[in-house]
């Protein structure tokens, strides 16, 4: 699923992560990650897509991608059951920036548990304006019971998916790249003082509407949306994302120091939302 005429191997696998600093999960991935690979491609390719099928539970998968046209995003011929490789291909009809996730029924069930990405079309006739570094986030919600009492009285480090908190729109954890500690403790973001920076960021939800916020920076350039063909929106220090929705942030980063991601629906920094950009360099105290 990445360049025209190249086949993209993808393959369904379930993986236990630490999502929480108390908890364990068991995930459902795209290639063993979530979010899943990012993936570029152009305006007028054509994609090939082979998914895989490892889910030893008997599960179907599929891909539905927002950049695909044609009936369910690509759903009704990439549904692949247990054991099963299906491939299929799509013309790139319009450039953006798009989420892709998994639509087998329960969908909600399969993006909640992990099974979502972004891929990103470059218009046919030329990209964004270079910049030094590029990263890729995307939010999500984790929806889990309560943690089963063991034998010895000791809560359980493992939890299993709660459907019914997903129904309510209560979540347990609203976490960046899949996990509480993925852009925090993990791998944070990094750059030097005079670099840009840009971010491709999604909002996998299921649920909620992300307010994204880089505390101390502003967005230099923001493409609303996904929109690269608009010209952007200037100086912009918080932006909706609804889920299923996807947008590109720019900053250039002026003074040295640690600079956190956040949603601004700011309780949910409490949740998990929360991640580092640490910037290197010079002090500027004509600034700050």
């Amino acid at each position: 699923m990445a360049l025209a005429q190249e086949n993209k191997q993808v393959g369904h696998e379930k993986a236990l992560a630490q999502v929480t600093n108390q908890f364990k999960y068991e995930q459902w991935t795209f290639n063993g990650t979530v979010p899943g690979p990012f993936i570029r491609a152009r305006r007028g390719d054509v994609v090939e897509l082979t998914l895989t099928n490892r889910d030893a539970t008997g599960n179907p998968h599929n891909v539905d991608s927002h950049a695909f046209t044609g009936p369910g995003g690509g759903a009704a011929v990439t549904t692949a059951e247990e054991g099963e490789a299906r491939t299929a291909r799509f013309r790139l009809l319009c450039p953006g920036l798009y989420v892709y996730h998994c639509a087998a029924a329960p969908v909600p069930v399969h993006i909640a548990n992990g099974m979502y990405g972004l891929m990103y079309v470059q218009p046919a006739d030329g990209d964004l304006p270079p910049v030094d570094r590029e990263y890729y986030v995307m939010q999500s919600e984790v929806y889990h019971e309560p943690p089963e009492v063991l034998d010895d009285g000791r809560p359980s480090q493992t939890v299993e998916f709660s459907y019914p908190a997903g129904l309510r729109e209560e979540p347990s954890a609203v976490v960046f790249n899949g996990s509480e500690a993925a852009v925090m403790r993990d791998q944070p973001l990094k750059a030097r003082a005079g670099e840009s920076v840009r971010i491709f960021f999604g909002n996998a939800g299921p649920n909620l509407t992300s307010s994204f916020h880089v505390i101390g920076s502003h967005f230099g350039r923001v493409y609303r949306d996904g929109d690269v063909l608009s010209p952007p929106g200037r100086f912009v220090s918080t932006v909706s994302v609804p889920p299923g929705g996807a947008t590109i942030v720019d900053m250039n980063m002026v003074v040295p120091g640690s600079y956190t991601l956040v949603d601004h629906a700011i309780f949910r920094l409490d949740k998990g939302a929360v991640g580092f950009l640490n910037v290197s360099g010079e002090a500027r105290p004509d600034v700050y």
